[in-house]
């Protein structure tokens, strides 16, 4: 009984000695396990590139009324979030990828030990077993070689994208990563390339074809390989039926569909090149939005852009007669803005512009006479008690300490009102005004219009700049006459969204006040009478148009010019045409002057009229007056002098002539006696003059017109006697 009782101690001590032991590895084993996975998630975590994790979206371009007219990125797809992906689509993809999705941690073991025992038997790697978080993994984070050590990688990143991320996250980023052939990634970009639709409007049998492209979308790519496509979609659909996704009637229904695609392919628009390129500088300049930010970031840019004006100027820059050079190779500039918005409607930075290039819009250039009205016309007429449209300057050579300034024709009339000055462009009166208003206070007016010179001399008068300034310089400065002499920052960029759909941006440009509203108008009439009948009277616009040109001379061929310019506004929209060369040397040189950029910005106009028309005449703020219309002086012909009898004189003496239909003139009556001319009266409009007490008064006079704007006298009549 004893030994009995000893053997069955010592078997409880042992089978309590097996339990610990057991319980012990347990123990050991469920730490290293704890260690092993912890390991696993430490490795994934240091596998995984949080960055990686946004995933690079396609920045669109487009108009106010919806046209995509540019997109930026490196990888060519848009965001869709997982609520959007019809169920049948998401589906497709996990049927014919990973049907276990739902049920595994990241990685599906019974997959694994199938593919390694086929890895055994071929004594290689031949089969995955990568479940879609795998897949994302790998995409994600590493590289696409077959080695053992990618795949533990891969395990490791796809268990700890499992803990960190849920089912539909994971998932919705798998779908908007995948790539599908033609430059083409994501479900949502997929989907309006082969069907152009949405995601949320694909059919079964479109989104299994889709799910088919995941495995090779070269191999099976619709385009290149239709009957592969067909078979692998079918295969989706099998697989959508053997997981009971689909009923096999559904399943019967979509195979028996053809393949119907509707490609809609990514359209060159070169005619857009240099207004994308505009828009990129804004939003990297004044939105701090790089290129290489807009190319991952996703964000809608809706811009300023009326597609149809852009697609005129573009269309007429590729017309040769238009620009004249004695090579080829002539370039120009355009851009043009909404006068009320800043908004800039049209830009065009060189003749066959491609993206990237030199932008011509932003380039400074010699603007010679465009600079006249911004820099001495529009600042003079400020002191209102000195210097009026109507005011006399004086018209011939003067040395400026040694800058002597001809006018373009070397005709001079000794004097010549601003008005008349403007119009015809006189560059001698407009050298004296500056020299007279002040170089500093010129300048003072340009810093407003956001032109900073660093020259001091008065070829500033003249555009003799060492820097120059852009078309759009040029464009915003007159909007200062087209709008009440306030100036407005120019503008591509309305509003911008970000890959979400949040409003980040919307444009609300303010306006600095720099001419006064009469100045402005005053402007406005003379610039107007400019394009009428003055420098800037070639080509045809019949509507309301107001300008100025302006031309350089080059500096290495004498006679011909280097820079050629129109700057003006109608009602609507304020642009600046410049043309040229990018280089100019002995061998390049323009061989017309501004009637070609002048002609060309009305050619615009006139279609731009043609398909929506253009305002017929400017609207006059009520707060200001209208310019009178200058006073011709007439020649005065015809003068009779005679004697009458009657009244308080008893003998009084007439005059009469032939003069003008103005009856603004003022017609001055001068006596001559003794060897001096005495004014004795003055009438206005009328072309009779009574002399009372005739009789006892030297009998010898003469006939002088008067502008009473210009305070200018004409010329004489000739003397006639009052005879009997």
């Amino acid at each position: 009984m004893r030994n009995k009782k000893k053997k069955d101690e010592k078997r409880r001590f042992n089978l309590t000695k097996r339990w610990k032991i057991s319980l012990t590895i347990i123990g050991i084993l469920l730490v290293l396990a704890l260690i092993g996975f912890a390991a696993i998630l430490y490795g994934g975590r240091l596998i995984v590139n949080e960055e990686a994790l946004i995933l690079d979206t396609t920045t669109t371009i487009e108009t106010a009324n919806g046209e995509i007219i540019g997109k930026l990125y490196n990888e060519n797809r848009t965001m869709v979030q997982i609520d959007q992906i019809p169920d049948h689509v998401k589906n497709a993809f996990i049927a014919i990828e990973d049907r276990r999705f739902y049920e595994h941690g990241g990685v599906d073991f019974k997959s694994v030990f199938r593919a390694i025992y086929k890895d055994i038997l071929a004594m290689s790697k031949v089969e995955g077993a990568s479940t879609i978080t795998q897949q994302l993994a790998k995409n994600l984070f590493l590289s696409n070689d077959k080695t053992w050590t990618r795949k533990s990688k891969e395990v490791m990143a796809a268990i700890y994208l499992e803990q960190r991320l849920s089912k539909d996250e994971i998932l919705e980023l798998y779908l908007n990563e995948i790539y599908f052939g033609n430059g083409v990634y994501g479900i949502e970009t997929a989907s309006n390339y082969f069907f152009s639709k949405s995601v949320d409007d694909l059919s079964i049998a479109e989104g299994a074809l889709l799910a088919g492209l995941a495995k090779a979308p070269n191999g099976y790519s619709p385009i290149n390989h239709p009957d592969k496509a067909l078979n692998r979609r079918n295969t989706v659909l099998h697989s959508m039926e053997a997981a009971g996704m689909i009923s096999t009637e559904t399943r019967l229904v979509e195979e028996g569909k053809s393949i119907d695609l509707a490609i809609q392919k990514l359209q060159a628009n070169p005619w857009a090149d240099s207004y994308i390129d505009l828009v990129m500088k804004e939003a990297s300049d004044e939105h701090e939005l790089s290129i290489d930010e807009l190319k991952r970031g996703g964000y809608r840019i809706v811009v300023n852009m009326d597609d149809n004006t852009q697609q005129i100027a573009y269309e007429k820059f590729q017309e040769e007669p238009y620009f004249p050079g004695n090579m080829a190779g002539v370039e120009g500039a355009f851009t043009m803005m909404d006068q009320e918005t800043g908004k800039i409607i049209a830009a065009i930075g060189g003749r066959n512009y491609q993206l990237g290039d030199l932008n011509r819009v932003m380039v400074k250039r010699q603007p010679g006479s465009t600079i006249k009205p911004i820099a001495v016309y529009g600042p003079a007429m400020m002191k209102t008690d000195k210097y009026q449209p109507y005011t006399l300057l004086p018209d011939y050579a003067i040395d400026h300490n040694g800058y002597v300034v001809s006018n373009a024709d070397n005709v001079y009339s000794n004097a010549v009102t601003i008005y008349d000055a403007l119009k015809y462009s006189n560059n001698a009166a407009t050298v004296w005004l500056l020299d007279q208003i002040g170089i500093d206070y010129s300048k003072e007016y340009l810093q407003k219009m956001g032109i900073n010179l660093q020259d001091e001399g008065l070829a500033i008068a003249l555009g003799g700049l060492s820097e120059g300034i852009t078309p759009l310089q040029m464009m915003e400065s007159y909007r200062t006459f087209a709008n009440a002499g306030k100036m407005i920052d120019s503008h591509t960029i309305d509003r911008i969204y970000n890959k979400n759909g949040e409003k980040l941006y919307q444009a609300e440009p303010s306006e600095t006040e720099v001419f006064s509203p009469q100045v402005a108008w005053n402007m406005t009439e003379i610039l107007s009478e400019a394009v009428e009948t003055g420098t800037a009277a070639a080509g045809e616009f019949s509507k309301a148009l107001a300008g100025k040109t302006g031309s350089t001379e080059h500096p290495f061929v004498k006679g011909q010019t280097k820079d050629a310019w129109f700057v003006g506004y109608t009602p609507q929209y304020v642009m600046a045409l410049w043309m040229g060369y990018d280089k100019s040397d002995k061998e390049h040189y323009l061989t017309g002057g501004s009637s070609y950029p002048t002609s060309l910005t009305k050619a615009i106009l006139s279609e731009m009229d043609s398909r929506k028309p253009l305002a017929e005449s400017f609207t006059k703020p009520d707060s200001v007056k209208n310019l009178p219309k200058p006073i011709l002086l007439p020649e005065i012909t015809n003068l009779q002098a005679s004697y009458e009898f009657g009244g308080f004189s008893i003998i009084k003496g007439k005059l009469s002539w032939q003069g003008s239909d103005d009856e603004r003139v003022i017609y001055r009556i001068y006596r001559e006696e003794d060897g001096i001319d005495t004014r004795v009266g003055e009438i206005e409009g009328e072309t009779e003059f009574i002399i009372d007490n005739a009789l006892f008064k030297s009998n010898r006079y003469y006939i002088v017109p008067y502008d009473p704007l210009t305070k200018l006298e004409g010329i004489r009549s000739e003397t006639i006697e009052l005879s009997w």
